[in-house]
């Protein structure tokens, strides 16, 4: 993906926010904020979707490659997709709305 995307692709590098205990954690210690992303999506993509989309500056992205759990349903195995996990380290006074996003 280049560094000029449309709407279309930006909502498509960022699927959701991630909310849980330690991304609430997060927030209010170190201003970083926990997003799934596509597995397809670098570095450079994630910082320019989150920059664009909540009109924020971005410091660092760190990024996490989560593995599915494997699951049984009514005897038969299988296994939950793999996903990507983007943590965003925002710049100093800067927030983002997770409860409220459109991500």
């Amino acid at each position: 993906m280049s560094t000029e995307m449309n709407s279309a692709k930006l909502y498509s590098v960022i699927r959701a926010p991630r909310v849980s205990e330690k991304t609430a954690r997060l927030q209010e210690l170190s201003n970083q904020y926990a997003f799934e992303v596509a597995r397809s999506a670098t570095k450079a993509d994630i910082k320019t979707a989150v920059e664009k989309i909540f009109d924020v500056k971005v410091e660092t992205v760190n990024v996490v490659n989560v593995k599915g759990k494997n699951k049984a349903f009514r005897n038969r195995q299988g296994s939950r997709g793999d996903w990507r996990k983007a943590y965003v380290k925002l710049a100093d006074g800067q927030t983002i709305d997770v409860m409220n996003a459109k991500a």
